[in-house]
């Protein structure tokens, strides 16, 4: 059964598909409303709650020409900015709290036949999703508003680890980061089966800024791989963890903004949920 929350998610993912489907018409918000059966009034105070902007500006952080724009102007300096330190900076707050540990080999041998792993579900911004985690750290974050299908793709990570539901403090302290109250944040661990070249293109993407966007070229530089641009999207396609792990920061050079494991619409309202919540808006 949907919760109101996964529903007002489902509605805004439909006002997103239809705006990128009729963006050369630039759709007035009684059309956008009209497609998902909401009076005009009710869409845009559901829209403003929900992204924290209007669906005018949110249109424009969605545009390829803003993210073409974003990635000309800022990501020279993406990497070398200093961020204002402390928990009053969302933008901060990947670079400060997340920290990734790499399974050993003997943590996943025989399908993770050594594993104990916690596992919840919960509502998000961008609907239902599934969270696990070892005694060391998380070690899945999916999007799923299916329960069943949740699990059974987790249990495919590791078809012989020991599974419980529960909920426990490191599903916890991830699950806070999508609050706006950053002060309740601890540091979020994450305990990652990856090769080092995985591992090592997963940690760099947590120097993405929120709000903020990078290309696949750019990230392989980061990594000293220049010419590796296809591993490095091969990498960042098989990130374990949403939305922690902001695979959806990455984009094409062009500004197109590109697949997601989770589905192209999420990561668009991502973007612009993100950069919604971190841009100052001149009014």
């Amino acid at each position: 059964m949907e919760t109101q929350a996964t529903m007002n998610y489902n509605r805004i993912a439909k006002a997103i598909d239809y705006i990128k489907v009729h963006f050369k018409k630039q759709p007035n918000l009684d059309d956008v409303a009209e497609k998902i059966s909401l009076s005009p009034a009710h869409f845009q105070r559901m829209f403003t709650e929900w992204a924290g902007t209007s669906p005018k500006r949110f249109l424009q952080y969605i545009s390829i020409e803003h993210a073409k724009k974003m990635l000309k102007e800022e990501q020279a300096t993406l990497f070398e900015t200093t961020f204002e330190t402390g928990l009053s900076s969302p933008s901060r707050l990947h670079d400060l709290f997340v920290n990734i540990e790499g399974m050993t080999p003997a943590e996943y041998k025989n399908g993770g036949k050594n594993l104990y792993i916690n596992y919840s579900f919960a509502e998000s911004p961008f609907g239902e999703l599934i969270t696990a985690a070892t005694a060391k750290g998380v070690c899945y974050m999916a999007f799923e508003d299916d329960e069943e299908k949740a699990l059974n793709n987790l249990r495919a990570k590791f078809p012989n680890a020991t599974f419980q539901r529960k909920l426990d403090l490191l599903q916890q302290n991830a699950l806070f980061i999508f609050q706006n109250d950053w002060s309740k944040l601890s540091e979020i661990k994450l305990h990652l089966k990856g090769t080092d070249f995985q591992l090592k293109v997963w940690e760099s993407l947590l120097k993405i800024p929120m709000g903020k966007l990078s290309t696949y070229g750019y990230i392989a530089e980061q990594v000293g791989s220049p010419k590796a641009s296809r591993a490095v999207g091969t990498a960042i396609g098989s990130n374990p963890v949403a939305f922690l792990i902001p695979c959806h920061r990455v984009i094409q050079s062009s500004g197109v903004f590109g697949g997601y494991m989770w589905g192209p619409t999420r990561k668009t309202a991502i973007i612009g949920w993100e950069r919604a919540k971190t841009y100052k808006e001149n009014t």
